[in-house]
């Protein structure tokens, strides 16, 4: 699993039928501390995330293992919307 913050959104309105219904987010991969990696990712999300929240998304094979996701054509999976982590006994994000 991958931390990363919901950057934007994505539509196509041509694609596979087996991800009709799909929404679509631009994720941007983020650091342990919060920081922008640099990293982008597409993922399909499961979970009803929006633009500025942070997640936690997989990629490749374990993107294709949620109900909503299994046996389609998906490289990365939001699963999760965050609420709070802490690294060392201090908080770092809380939503």
């Amino acid at each position: 699993m991958l931390l990363g913050r919901v950057a934007g959104t994505l539509v196509a309105s041509r694609k596979e039928p087996l991800l009709d219904g799909s929404t679509f987010l631009v994720v941007r991969q983020i650091d342990i501390d919060g920081s922008d990696t640099g990293g982008s990712v597409v993922a399909v999300d499961s979970v009803g995330a929006g633009v500025g929240e942070v997640v936690l998304y997989a990629s490749g094979s374990s993107a294709r293992q949620t109900g909503h996701t299994r046996d389609r054509p998906v490289d990365a999976v939001i699963m999760a919307i965050v609420d709070t982590w802490e690294v060392g006994g201090e908080t770092v994000y809380e939503k």
